[in-house]
């Protein structure tokens, strides 16, 4: 494979803009929350046409199909044009029934605490 058919998923998603940074890309890569088509990936994994990279930006699931590779940075009008955007519709959870309980109900059992202390943050 030639370099100039050889691009980092990190760079790809910085280019794209569906990272803000190379490096936050990079540490997503490293820490496991970047996979395309179905494998974990390094930071320095080649991305090509019609991969499947699935990622979490943050708590939210995100899955793209590529559909180019640009060799530069991109206006985020272009960049959207980029990949097919094939994320699941997730259910919004209301944060204040989430973290309050009703009075009187007793203490919460630790379960109940971890969600309560997943939600405050």
């Amino acid at each position: 494979m030639s370099d100039s058919q050889r691009h980092r998923i990190d760079t790809w998603l910085k280019h794209v803009c569906l990272f803000k940074h190379r490096v936050d890309a990079t540490e997503a890569c490293r820490g496991g929350h970047v996979k395309v088509n179905g494998q974990r990936v390094k930071p320095a994994s080649p991305v090509r046409e019609n991969d499947v990279i699935e990622f979490y930006a943050g708590e939210t699931f995100r899955r793209v199909v590529v559909k180019s590779v640009p060799a530069a940075q991109q206006s985020k009008e272009l960049a959207r044009t980029m990949y097919l955007d094939e994320t699941p519709v997730q259910e919004r959870v209301d944060i204040v029934t989430a973290i309050f309980r009703e009075r009187g109900s007793g203490r919460p059992t630790k379960r109940e605490r971890r969600e309560m202390e997943k939600w405050r943050g």
